[in-house]
């Protein structure tokens, strides 16, 4: 059979790496100039892969499949080694968050770092590229997928028997003009995540950082939003992620280099109704909205102080930020953000003060736009040929769930 596989992400990775020692014929189109510019998001930024059944995704991974895949790009590294740790294993800990009002998330994880992921995505495509039944074909942009007489066709006029999509969060409008033609394949379309990156000093976390690294929280805000970390980042660095049409802001950590900050992500997930149904043009609107306010190419920094009372951010005191100056502008993140996602934030750095006493220091820093998409829950059982997997299929929202879809799928063909 050929197969299409559109964009090289982590789903492209799991369904390659179990198809690559069958008879399937593989083109890979990558709209990138070369592996190194592949935009693989999760991937390209940190590189943190999670164990877990409490998150990751809406479809059910085994546990003993989400450790062959970490064991799967741990291997692709020169070293070998990784910082990893368990969150939220020791009870006294867990039992402390939870009579604060906080849900802990019990997770494994593993951290390959920003400094060795190109050499696991390059390895990864060295191994690929080396099969006789494997294609790359990079700068090649697919902007529109037909069926016709069973086969799959692509915007550059090729033919294949099976298509797979897996563009990731950033094929946001490769995958609307899926939805325009073929209303039908959308499940579900109702949630964003909207929040800011957030950036302290060491010492206040350092407790938490040496016993579990990677800390995760859900909280039941006074807004009736729910409210998470995500992304934590000890001695980290707060950087910029480009999507063409917005700027946002992410966070890396490093096996090497160090800095004297910690960095995480505190997430709203907001959830519409109907006529509601494009989770992505709306965050991507307020990052945008964002963006005007900071100035081209830039986010919003901002003092937990001034945040809380809706005033612009005009110096900063004992904490100095991470991102580079020319990549941020101080100013007001209420301009750019709906009411009710400040107050949940507010309500959640408040409440998590009473148990790590620090966090709600008056010049700790915040950064917009911070948002994590739930793309458009697509179904796979519309087209007998032509399926969706990882982000872009709302299925999931991590590496390792995201790699194990794309394992599945191919596992099913195998079948």
């Amino acid at each position: 059979m050929k197969i299409a596989v559109i964009g090289f992400g982590a789903a492209a990775i799991g369904f390659i790496e179990k198809l690559k020692d069958s008879q399937h014929e593989i083109h890979v189109f990558e709209r990138s100039k070369d592996i190194y510019s592949s935009s693989i998001s999760g991937i390209r930024a940190d590189g943190k892969l999670f164990v877990s059944k409490e998150m990751g995704g809406t479809i059910d991974i085994d546990l003993q499949l989400q450790k062959r895949l970490v064991n799967f790009y741990i291997n692709k590294t020169e070293t070998k080694k990784v910082e990893k740790g368990v969150s939220f294993a020791d009870q006294n800990y867990y039992r402390t968050f939870y009579k604060a009002g906080f849900q802990p998330i019990i997770s494994e994880f593993y951290h390959i770092g920003t400094d060795q992921l190109k050499n696991v995505l390059f390895n990864i495509y060295e191994d690929f590229r080396q099969r006789k039944n494997i294609f790359f074909h990079f700068n090649h942009n697919i902007e529109e997928i037909e069926i016709l007489a069973g086969k799959v066709l692509l915007s550059n006029s090729e033919t294949f028997d099976m298509g797979i999509v897996t563009v990731g969060r950033s094929g946001h409008k490769l995958i609307q003009k899926m939805i325009y033609k073929f209303p039908e394949i959308v499940t579900d379309n109702t949630k964003v995540d909207l929040g800011i990156r957030y950036e302290l000093p060491n010492h206040i976390v350092e407790e938490l950082n040496r016993e579990m690294y990677e800390f995760k929280l859900k909280y039941k805000s006074k807004t009736g939003y729910l409210v998470r970390t995500f992304c934590n980042n000890p001695s980290g660095f707060v950087v910029t992620e480009n999507y063409g049409d917005y700027i946002t802001v992410n966070g890396h950590s490093k096996l090497k280099k160090k800095s004297k900050n910690t960095n995480f992500a505190i997430l709203t997930t907001v959830q519409l109704t109907q006529p509601f149904n494009d989770p992505i043009g709306y965050g991507s609107h307020i990052a945008q909205l964002t963006n005007i306010l900071a100035g081209e190419n830039k986010v919003i920094l901002q003092t937990y102080h001034n945040f809380k009372e809706s005033k612009r951010t005009k110096h900063l005191y004992r904490v100095l930020p991470t991102l580079e100056q020319s990549h941020y502008i101080l100013g007001d993140i209420n301009l750019a953000y709906p009411r009710r996602i400040a107050e949940s934030i507010i309500d959640f750095i408040e409440k998590l003060e009473h148990v790590i006493p620090g966090i709600a220091n008056e010049d700790n820093l915040l950064y917009a736009p911070e948002i994590k998409f739930y793309s458009n829950l697509l179904s796979n059982n519309t087209f007998d040929n032509l399926v969706f997997a990882g982000d872009c299929s709302g299925a999931t929202r991590s590496i390792i769930y995201a790699t194990a879809h794309g394992w599945l799928i191919a596992e099913k063909i195998l079948k």
